[in-house]
């Protein structure tokens, strides 16, 4: 029956499951991390819960691992794309187990899509009350964050060499962000490796300067994870505004700017050649870009009137915002509403591109909107001049024709998807203005919300609308096309 099997697919699906189970067993390691906390805080219940949810991920990761016998390993171009939403569906399926077992969403819908949020780095909620959760699942919420932010597979890649033989370089591409992948070194878990290396020291940093403040080393170090993971999900209801700290709405801006970075450059940044970071085209546009924003924002307040505070606490309210918004990281330390409504459209704009490709943000990314600039610049030089020959050029060198093709088309789908989504929710009685701020949120993996439907938290929100979320987030995390082209015809056939 195998062989039969094994001869109509076209794609080595026993060895995806093989694989799928391998990393099912590395998220119950993730559990039992957020097993220790409850245990160093004493709660029981939780630490229970853990327990039952580490044993079923782990179990059902073995069973896959040693009970399926594929005759080849090989994972080629198909197996690769296939693979990484599937993991993607299946680390969130198994990843709000906890959440069940300790009764803090009793909702399918909601806790998928609460699980989706924290593995993709959204940061949308559907909480209404995150102070009132275990100190265990609150560690849960922001280890999801570390882990996605990063990547799933990308960590499997650094920890399981075995993938480097077995279509690594195919996973890599279909879960890094970006138009183009930087491979560090020759082999594709050294590069994986050297990645989390860069990512775990500024994380550890980063918890040090927070610890170092008003935080106590949990909340440092839960909101570490979420900063640089660009992910959003705090240990209060009121984010980042709860401490009412300078110092520390000062820090988190920079590690949210730092986490918008590609961490390639990061890497050489450490590595002490900074000249390949200040140098880059695609940083000096993210750079540009956030401080064009601060001051379109800041001139209008201030033009307004209506904040009454001193110019200085404006500006660090402006630039925490837009760099939340830019690197899709949702941090909040004051109602943006307030501001206006050209501020919340300024935020929509950046929401829309993110910032750098192969950083832990979401959107379409600040290079596609980069490639996007210089190609109408060369349109428009065409019709004055139909037979030059013009290229886009990054960092001085052309881009291939292909690349600059597949970003057009890129943010095209982007566009349409925000369309569908924001017309499906609206068909669920979720007033227009709203439903289209949710619908890029999630598809640009923000996690900021407006309007009465959601208050920043979307428990309020029907069973077909949190599935409809959870999708647009899966989508904006893996960049469109290595989840549509699963659906197209094409993917299946020979």
């Amino acid at each position: 029956m195998y062989s039969i099997f094994r001869k109509k697919s076209i794609i080595n699906l026993p060895a995806i499951f093989r694989m799928l189970g391998w990393l099912l067993m590395m998220e119950s390691l993730f559990m039992v991390i957020s097993l220790v906390v409850g245990v160093v805080y004493e709660e029981w219940m939780a630490v229970e819960a853990m327990i039952y949810s580490a044993a079923i991920t782990a179990g059902t990761g073995a069973l896959m691992t040693f009970g399926l016998r594929p005759k080849s390993m090989d994972m080629h171009k198909r197996e690769g794309i296939l693979m990484t939403p599937v993991v993607w569906i299946f680390f969130s399926a198994f990843g709000m187990l906890p959440f069940f077992f300790t009764h803090s969403i009793d909702n399918v819908a909601a806790a998928f899509m609460e699980t989706m949020s924290g593995f993709t780095t959204t940061g949308l909620t559907v909480i209404a009350d995150v102070e009132s959760l275990p100190k265990t699942i609150l560690f849960w919420r922001a280890m999801m964050h570390w882990v996605g932010g990063m990547g799933i597979i990308l960590f499997s890649l650094a920890v399981l060499p075995m993938l480097n033989h077995s279509g690594g370089m195919q996973l890599f591409n279909a879960e890094v962000t970006g138009i183009t992948h930087d491979k560090l070194r020759p082999r594709i878990s050294s590069t994986a490796k050297s990645l989390w290396m860069v990512y775990i020291a500024l994380t550890g940093i980063l918890c040090v300067i927070l610890w170092a403040g008003p935080m106590n080393f949990f909340d440092a170090l839960c909101h570490s994870m979420s900063t640089l993971s660009t992910g959003g999900f705090s240990t209060k209801n009121a984010s980042i505004a709860w401490w009412d700290s300078m110092y520390v709405d000062i820090a988190i801006t920079a590690f949210m700017f730092i986490g918008g970075i590609n961490f390639a450059l990061i890497y050489h940044g450490a590595s002490g050649n900074f000249k390949a970071v200040t140098s880059n085209a695609t940083f000096k546009w993210y750079l540009g870009t956030v401080l064009v924003a601060v001051a379109m924002c800041v001139a209008f307040i201030l033009l307004d009137g209506k904040d009454g505070r001193g110019i200085g606490d404006v500006v660090v309210d402006v630039f925490f915002t837009c760099v939340s918004a830019i690197t899709t990281t949702g941090f909040v330390v004051t109602d943006f509403e307030l501001w206006g409504q050209f501020v919340v459209m300024v935020l929509c704009i950046i929401m829309f591109f993110g910032s750098c490709a192969g950083s832990t943000s979401g959107g379409a990314k600040i290079d596609r909107m980069e490639l996007m600039a210089k190609n109408i610049k060369n349109e428009l030089y065409r019709v004055l001049h139909p037979n030059s020959i013009v290229n886009v050029r990054i960092n001085h060198k052309v881009v291939p024709q292909e690349i600059v093709t597949k970003a057009v088309v890129f943010l095209g789908i982007y566009v349409c998807i925000t369309v569908i989504g924001t017309l499906a929710l609206t068909a669920l009685d979720i007033p227009m203005h709203d439903a289209f701020f949710s619908t890029l949120s999630a598809l640009s993996n923000v996690g900021l919300g407006v309007g009465d439907a959601t208050g920043g938290c979307y428990v309020g929100y029907s069973v077909a609308a949190k599935w409809i979320m959870s999708v647009m987030m899966l989508l904006g995390r893996l960049e469109l096309f290595t989840v549509l082209v699963v659906f197209s015809a094409h993917f299946w056939k020979k």
